[in-house]
């Protein structure tokens, strides 16, 4: 049995992958951005351990997400699952770049750690690190997605004792992908419940990237070492958070 934190977890992908790995047996502490969303979170799964609360768009509420996290106990696996598309450029870089990093950086290191990355990144170009700002209106839904990936990769590079990977969960039909989307709704929770949990030999990997439970090759960019030590620096001049060369737990 496995105890796990998946961000951004009231609904869409985040609670039904709660749902599964809650009716898997496992111990799962969803995430909410307020208050009135933690209730709701509780009510659409009654079962889940508990609901911490953090709006990923405000960079000192992220940090003290992560101490409640920290608070609440050892995890072993992390699912950095939540993210926005349709807002304005400097809520996507808080939400889908800089939480994640600040998250990564604070939260004691677990035995997993999956990133939720998107089939967009595939479609993003060099990074542009002038235009990393908290007032940013430059940087997009795909760059922040190839940020993702980028950031998977820096942790499977520097914490080898990890299993750190990224996932893009295809285009399904939750709130955020339209009723329209193309994709199998199921198989966009499956690969994040897999890789948290599963004992498949093919799971126990890093620096990888999965689409529906089977590796793909990502952005080049994102394993591009160099650009992974500008990603790390911007992050870490703009949110005052340094990436650890050891984990916090390493350090207790």
């Amino acid at each position: 049995m496995a105890r796990i934190f998946i961000t951004g977890s009231v609904d869409g992908l985040g609670l039904l992958a709660a749902k599964a790995l809650v009716n898997d047996g496992h111990k799962v502490a969803l995430h909410a951005r307020n208050a009135e969303r933690g209730t709701k979170a509780m009510k659409n799964l009654p079962a889940a351990e508990t609901v911490l609360i953090g709006d990923l768009s405000d960079m000192d509420a992220t940090k003290r997400l992560a101490e409640q996290v920290n608070d609440s106990g050892e995890f072993d696996v992390i699912v950095h699952n939540a993210g926005v598309y349709q807002v304005p450029s400097k809520t996507i870089f808080a939400v889908n770049t800089l939480a994640p990093f600040i998250l990564t950086c604070l939260i004691r290191k677990p035995k997993r750690l999956i990133y939720l990355s998107s089939g967009m990144h595939l479609s993003a170009g060099l990074p542009n690190f002038d235009a990393f700002s908290l007032n940013t209106h430059e940087i997009s839904y795909s760059d922040s997605k190839l940020h993702v990936a980028m950031l998977s990769m820096a942790v499977a590079r520097k914490w080898p004792d990890v299993y750190s990977n990224a996932v893009d969960p295809g285009w399904v039909p939750t709130r955020m992908g339209g009723k329209g989307a193309p994709d199998d709704l199921q198989k966009g929770f499956e690969t994040q419940v897999w890789l948290a949990t599963s004992e498949d030999e093919k799971v126990k990997v890093t620096g990888r990237y999965f689409y529906h439970q089977k590796e793909r090759p990502a952005n080049k960019l994102a394993n591009d070492v160099a650009l992974q030590e500008k990603f790390l620096k911007q992050c870490e001049a703009i949110t005052g958070v340094k990436f650890p060369i050891a984990s916090p737990s390493d350090l207790q």
